[in-house]
């Protein structure tokens, strides 16, 4: 996704950072209200990581506009809207079972309460949500980030 208010957040971004390179933009979740919930503790609180299904980006269900967070990417996080919030980086990228989740990366992960109780509710919801009921042994992919900017507005 691009748009001209992207291109001059990324410039402005460049400007002040001196980094540069390919990036994504994007948005988190899949309503305009989990958008804005989640792209707000992106910018503003604690969320440092998110959580997706492998068979996201592998397989026979793969979604051919998903890529696979790998170290070092770069993207735009957009709220509900489309406009950017804040640029990110991904540092870490694991891949476990749903199962093996643990406290850590909950906490960081950085929703609701930032339990691993509240974690797994939410994360059975929102891929339930999406017709890909997750089991105790279904692969995600942990994507941990770091904020490089966030929208000065």
């Amino acid at each position: 996704m691009t748009s001209p208010a992207i291109e001059d957040f990324w410039r402005s971004f460049v400007e002040a950072t001196g980094i540069d390179g390919p990036y994504s933009a994007w948005a988190f979740g899949n309503s305009a209200e989990m958008a804005d919930e989640l792209g707000l503790l992106v910018r503003d609180g604690p969320k440092r990581a998110t959580t997706s299904l492998l068979s996201w980006y592998e397989g026979p269900d793969a979604d051919d506009d998903e890529t696979k967070p790998v170290v070092g990417a770069l993207s735009v996080v957009l709220d509900g809207r489309g406009e950017p919030l804040c640029v990110i980086r991904t540092v870490a990228v694991e891949v476990r079972p749903f199962g093996e989740v643990d406290d850590a990366f909950a906490w960081v992960e950085g929703e609701g309460d930032r339990s691993l109780a509240y974690w797994r509710d939410a994360h059975i919801r929102f891929f339930a949500s999406e017709g890909r009921p997750v089991t105790e042994d279904t692969p995600v992919v942990l994507d941990i980030f770091e904020q490089l900017w966030p929208n000065p507005d």
